[in-house]
């Protein structure tokens, strides 16, 4: 990349980035002075007919360059033509997406403490509950009192558990409410009490899971994996037209990713399909969750340091690495190679790449944003749900 400077600068000086740095750890290395050039046409080099290649591997080819220094995959139709040495950078093809957002609130949300399950169970206890008390009630005579009028000797005595209050006794202790409706019988009290217990435990933990749920922020994920993608046909998806990552699903004999490239390479190839890696960028970011991009993952892992609307999907679908391309012939592979093993075992490389990913040209940016925490409030979409079942009951009352 070039160096950001009001001044002019010329020869190398005009660079920075990674691959500089690398090349000058390699001059280090081996002592020999280099130049950087950029490429004529702006490629970073494809077979466009048998044994002639343009971009950066054309260049190496016909001599213009002694070797390249660049994001290059190693492949094996590039590899047949150009001698690669040994990665200097690992990493394989991942999906590029936007971040997950914010899901809308739920009209049901303060039912999401609790499963399905819990409710029918909790619903089917309720109803045990109640008819066990309203047995025990009818048949304890301890539950049976006289009427309320005073009469002396009465022939008949009463018994305020009916079904009815029965069923209203264990809904008052359920919602922590109680009623007017007392247990007399010490059966009745003992079955009402383990009813308290179950209720106590029940409330306190759908109170601690409800104020969890309310609180934290629901994202929504559309895709996971690539073989969500390709289940989809909602989100669109493309790579670099012609490049590397391309050439993998095209080559590919995996059932997902053959999918994946039939849609590619079909009637949407003009507009999933794309120049270049940057393009495909913007046009992520600009299609608000309509579109995936697959590129390599150190360049999405540098994006997504910087550009806080971006994240990576899923893992790697492959493993590749970043290589020096020389001429087939010349010495320099054997002298690179050990260089850049020197560089691996002295721990060089990973410096650079936190250098350059995480610190230099805006990197951490996005950590940085992401450090505010504190709770929001709730608004009326949080709660819409128990105002609705307020007025349903209060309408189904009158």
């Amino acid at each position: 990349m070039l160096v950001e400077s009001h001044e002019k600068l010329s020869g190398n000086t005009r660079f920075e980035g990674f691959a500089v740095d690398l090349a000058a750890a390699l001059s280090d290395q081996l002592g020999f002075n280099f130049t950087f050039k950029l490429v004529d046409d702006d490629k970073y080099g494809s077979e466009t007919s048998p044994g002639n290649w343009n971009g950066m591997l054309g260049e190496v080819m016909d001599g213009t360059a002694d070797f390249c220094i660049a994001d290059i995959s190693i492949t094996s139709s590039r590899a047949s033509a150009l001698a690669f040495t040994m990665p200097w950078l690992n990493l394989g093809i991942s999906i590029l997406y936007v971040k997950p957002r914010a899901a809308p609130p739920s009209l049901l949300a303060f039912l999401d403490p609790f499963t399905t399950d819990v409710y029918i169970c909790t619903l089917l206890v309720f109803v045990l509950v109640t008819i066990i008390i309203y047995v025990l009630a009818r048949f304890s005579p301890n539950q049976w009192e006289e009427p309320d009028n005073c009469i002396k000797d009465p022939e008949e005595y009463t018994n305020q558990y009916n079904f009815l209050n029965s069923f209203w006794f264990v809904l008052g202790a359920l919602m922590q409410q109680g009623s007017d409706v007392e247990p007399l019988s010490l059966c009745v009290r003992f079955a009402a009490g383990m009813w308290f217990f179950f209720a106590l435990i029940m409330i306190a933990s759908y109170t601690a899971n409800l104020a969890a749920f309310l609180t934290v922020e629901t994202l929504e994920r559309p895709i996971e994996s690539v073989e969500e993608l390709a289940a989809q046909d909602e989100i669109w998806y493309g790579a670099m037209d012609q490049g590397s990552t391309a050439g993998f699903f095209e080559n590919s004999n995996n059932d997902v990713y053959q999918k994946v490239w039939a849609f590619m390479d079909g009637i949407h190839k003009s507009e999933v399909m794309l120049s270049g890696n940057m393009e495909g960028v913007e046009k992520v970011e600009g299609s608000n969750g309509k579109y995936a991009f697959f590129m390599e993952s150190a360049s999405i892992q540098y994006l997504v340091e910087r550009r806080c609307k971006l994240s990576q999907v899923g893992g790697l679908l492959d493993s590749k690495g970043y290589g020096i391309a020389t001429q087939k012939g010349t010495p320099y592979k054997a002298l690179l190679d050990n260089a850049i093993l020197k560089l691996l075992e002295g721990g060089t490389l990973h410096r650079l790449k936190v250098k350059w990913w995480k610190q230099k040209r805006g990197g951490g940016a996005c950590d940085a944003k992401g450090g505010g925490g504190g709770v929001s409030p709730l608004g009326l979409g949080n709660v819409a749900g128990v105002f609705l079942v307020t007025m349903i009951g209060c309408a189904v009352a009158g």
